[in-house]
């Protein structure tokens, strides 16, 4: 088997325990696997409705923790309102990604909801992390980067993560309300506090981490704009808004707290109301700026840190003439012949080193296994040990995707302990030799193929592998 086997594997997938399954063809096995996601894996899962619902359920848990039953402290009332939600959508994430056979598909999956973070890390967007995944990434990953970009602005979980359900326009009904009854509450008042006001949270990263890129502050140059362009599209997305008691989900857009009047974006001009916000996408996912930002994203992403500006190049021109339709994109990639030919210089992050070695080393099917099982049930943890908490970016930007940012000396040192107590467990039952020719093909080294033939042991054979060059870059 050739080395575009592995990199078919490692780079655009998940880790195959054996490279024969691709029959000799790796684009051809990437290129079906170019379609809408498969459906999210697991029990208990809650769509977007639903989780809005458990949301709103939670007033009645905040009254509760007031006076929390016996033998509870107030914390232990909220913290269970979501433990339940949040730990079925961690390892449906997981066990997804560890069954399924389109990887590429995952992979992609990861991307965009790495490029459209929502995080655990608000607590406003508590349950509804995976049901945002769930529903506006996985159906749209290779439709048109519009619709994907429509249905992640204005899902319930991006509105509260980025204070749009705060955000009213100075001129709303609402705002105009708020502070006549503070004028009221204190008649000597000359300048009224208002309840709410303008926030620019959304508008700023939709530009600045979805669309565009960041701005240079000179609206002159090709996907520059200005802090007018961010408050006026602030003022368009007022009203989008999910209140914490709200149960249904599909109203999404409230009138009294809209900004009225006509806004201009980057030199256009948009009327009040809802539809000025799908307008305002559609432009944004048109702009040139938007598709060169997006090209250079995926090439970093697959490819290398510094992506070759000819593959950048290439993206680009494909999205430009599918009017981004990403589908189109994708095959692209594949297509580049740089695609294949750059070393194996991006490292694996934590979640998809777990996952990848779950892959190869066939777990899944082993569940039964006393010895396995317990490696398949701590597999989310181990991801959180390593530094990157499934669902729990630090911040809009998401998870950093280049080499340097996961091998500081601590991160490689809990890989390699990890890397030692899975081969503890499974090394005399697995043939690493075997295995490392199987799932790297011909990407494996004589060196490193030397240093598994000459181990000790099955157990530290199969440590060297999983910690390999070959295995931890991609």
């Amino acid at each position: 088997m050739n080395h575009t086997a592995a990199i078919a594997a490692h780079r655009f997938g998940l880790g195959e325990a054996n490279l024969n399954t691709m029959q000799s063809d790796p684009q051809a096995w990437l290129l079906a696997q170019i379609g809408p996601a498969d459906a999210a894996r697991g029990e208990g899962l809650l769509n977007t409705d639903q989780a809005v619902a458990h949301v709103a359920a939670e007033a009645e848990n905040r009254r509760l923790a007031k006076n929390p039953p016996l033998g509870m402290t107030a914390e232990q009332v909220l913290a269970g309102h979501y433990r339940e939600v949040i730990a079925a959508d961690v390892r449906s994430r997981f066990n997804t990604a560890a069954q399924t056979q389109r990887p590429f598909a995952e992979r992609l999956v990861w991307f965009w909801a790495n490029h459209f973070t929502v995080s655990l890390t608000k607590g406003s967007v508590r349950g509804l992390v995976g049901a945002f995944e769930r529903d506006a990434i996985r159906p749209n990953i290779a439709g048109s980067f519009e619709q994907m970009l429509a249905d992640a602005t204005t899902h319930p979980a991006m509105l509260r993560y980025l204070d749009n359900n705060q955000s009213a326009g100075p001129n709303s009904v609402f705002a105009l309300r708020s502070a006549k009854r503070a004028q009221n509450a204190a008649p000597d008042m000359t300048q009224p506090r208002r309840a709410a006001g303008l926030n620019e949270n959304l508008a700023r990263e939709v530009l600045e981490l979805h669309t565009l890129g960041a701005a240079n502050g000179r609206a002159d140059q090709a996907g520059g704009y200005r802090q007018a362009d961010v408050t006026a599209f602030a003022a368009v997305l007022t009203g989008w808004r999910i209140p914490p008691q709200q149960t249904d989900a599909s109203i999404r857009f409230d009138p009294t707290w809209h900004e009225p009047g006509s806004k201009t974006v980057l030199g256009k001009s948009y009327h009040a109301g809802p539809e000025a916000l799908r307008a305002v996408l559609h432009d944004l996912a048109e702009h040139p700026a938007t598709a060169r930002f997006i090209a250079t994203k995926l090439a970093r992403h697959f490819i290398a840190d510094e992506p070759p500006a000819s593959v950048v190049d290439k993206l680009t021109a494909a999205y430009l003439r599918s009017r981004g339709q990403l589908a189109e994109v994708y095959r692209e990639l594949i297509r580049s012949p740089e695609a294949w030919a750059a070393p194996a210089v991006k490292l694996k992050t934590p979640e998809e080193f777990v996952v990848s070695t779950v892959r190869v080393l066939g777990l899944t099917a082993r569940l039964e296994d006393r010895v396995s099982a317990p490696l398949m049930n701590n597999a989310t943890g181990i991801i959180n040990t390593l530094g990157q908490r499934p669902h729990g970016a630090s911040s809009p930007a998401g998870w950093p995707d280049k080499a340097d940012d996961w091998l500081g000396p601590e991160a490689v040192w809990q890989r390699m302990e990890w890397a030692t107590r899975v081969a503890e467990r499974l090394g005399r039952t697995v043939d690493a030799r075997a295995l490392a020719s199987a799932s790297l093909g011909a990407q494996l080294s004589e060196g490193t193929r030397l240093q598994i033939e000459r181990a000790a042991d099955g157990p530290q054979a199969l440590a060297l592998l999983l910690m390999s060059p070959e295995f931890q870059r991609r």
